[in-house]
C-alpha cells in the first residue's frame, strides 16, 4: 500500500495511522498470549510451583519450558541447581552467561586473574571498564544484570587442593574452563573423592575438546584419560601459543549444553565420550573413552 503525505494529514490518513497501530497492538497482545498459553498448556500444574517461580520468571525461560525434554520440572532442577565453575576466562565467558539466561540457581566461579587488554580478544563478559579489576567480581556485575533471579558466588583467589574438597562438597556439578593442566589435575582429584560430576573443556590454538567425567563409579576421570601432564609446548595455553577469538565461544557453549543436559536428564551426554573439535578444518569428532583400571586416582579413591 503507497500512502502520501497528503493522504496522512488528513482526516481520512489519520485514521488509517491509528488502525494500523492498534492492529500492530493487538497482533503483539495475541502472540504474547499465545506464547504464554503454550507453556500453560505444556506443563501440567505441578510441575511447576506457584510459589517457585514469578510470572517474570515463567516469561523468561518460556523457549525451555516449551521444550518437551526439559519443560517446568526441568526448568526447576535448574532453578535448584548449584554449579561451580572453574575458570573465568574464555572458557568461563560463555559458560557462566549461559548457564545464567537458563537459570541455574547458584552459580559459584573462582579465578585469582586480573582482566588484561588480551583478554578482551575472546573473553565477551568484560569490557575495558574491567581492566586490571578482579575477573570474578567483573563476571558477578555482568551476570547480575543478565539474570537478577539467580545467586552469583565470587571466590577471588587461585584453587588449592585442601581447598577443591570444601568447596566442592557445598556444589551439584563442577565445571572446569581452567587453561593449565595442574589445576584440572586439582579439580578431578576432588571430583573423584567427592563423587561430584566434571565437565571439562580446553582449548589451544585452533582446537577444543568437552568431555564429562566421574559422572559414576564406571566411567572415566579426568586422570584415566590424561594421567601425566603433556611435554612442553606439546599443549600450549593461550597466552603461549595464542587462541582463534571464537573458539573459546563455541567450545563453551557445548560445556554449557551439556551441564544443561545433565541437570535435567535431556538427551544424550558426553560421559565416556571426548568431543573434539578443529575449528581451522571446520570438524566435529568424538571418540570413545573408558575408565582406566589402572588409573591412580581411580584405584586410591574407589573400589575396583
Amino acid at each position: 500500500m503507497n500512502i502520501s503525505l497528503n493522504q496522512i494529514i488528513t482526516p481520512e490518513g489519520a485514521f488509517l495511522i491509528g488502525l494500523i497501530c492498534i492492529i500492530y497492538l493487538y497482533i503483539r497482545i495475541l502472540r504474547r498470549k499465545s506464547a504464554k498459553t503454550r507453556i500453560e498448556l505444556s506443563t501440567s500444574p505441578d510441575e511447576i510451583p506457584q510459589s517457585s517461580m514469578t510470572e517474570t520468571e515463567l516469561d523468561r525461560y518460556s523457549r525451555h519450558i516449551l521444550l518437551r525434554e526439559i519443560g517446568g520440572q526441568g526448568q526447576s532442577k535448574l532453578r535448584k541447581a548449584k554449579v561451580l565453575v572453574v575458570g573465568a576466562g574464555g572458557l568461563g565467558s560463555p559458560i557462566l552467561s549461559y548457564l545464567a539466561a537458563a537459570g541455574v540457581g547458584t552459580i559459584g566461579v573462582i579465578d585469582d586473574d586480573l582482566v588484561s587488554l588480551s583478554n578482551l580478544q575472546r573473553q565477551v563478559l568484560f569490557d575495558e571498564d574491567h581492566l586490571d579489576y578482579p575477573k570474578v567480581f567483573a563476571v558477578k556485575d555482568k551476570i547480575k544484570k543478565l539474570n537478577p533471579f539467580i545467586d552469583i558466588l565470587p571466590f577471588n583467589r587461585r584453587l588449592t587442593t585442601l581447598e577443591a574438597e570444601l568447596l566442592f562438597i557445598e556444589f551439584d556439578l563442577i565445571v572446569d574452563g581452567s587453561d593449565n593442566f595442574s589445576t584440572r589435575q586439582v579439580v578431578n582429584l576432588a571430583c573423584v573423592k567427592l563423587n561430584k560430576p566434571l565437565v571439562s573443556g580446553a582449548i589451544s590454538q585452533w582446537e577444543g575438546q568437552v568431555s564429562i567425567f566421574n559422572e559414576t563409579k564406571n566411567s572415566a576421570c579426568y586422570a584415566c584419560i590424561f594421567p601425566i601432564e603433556p611435554a612442553d609446548g606439546l599443549a600450549p595455553n593461550c597466552a603461549e601459543g595464542g587462541v582463534m577469538g571464537a573458539l573459546p565461544g563455541i567450545i563453551g557453549s557445548v560445556m554449557a549444553s551439556e551441564v544443561i543436559k545433565k541437570i535435567t536428564g535431556a538427551g544424550v551426554n558426553l560421559t565416556n565420550k571426548l568431543m573434539i573439535f578443529d575449528a581451522l578444518n571446520n570438524e566435529f569428532s568424538k571418540i570413545n573413552i573408558k575408565k582406566n583400571i589402572n588409573c591412580k586416582i581411580c584405584k586410591e579413591h574407589y573400589e575396583t
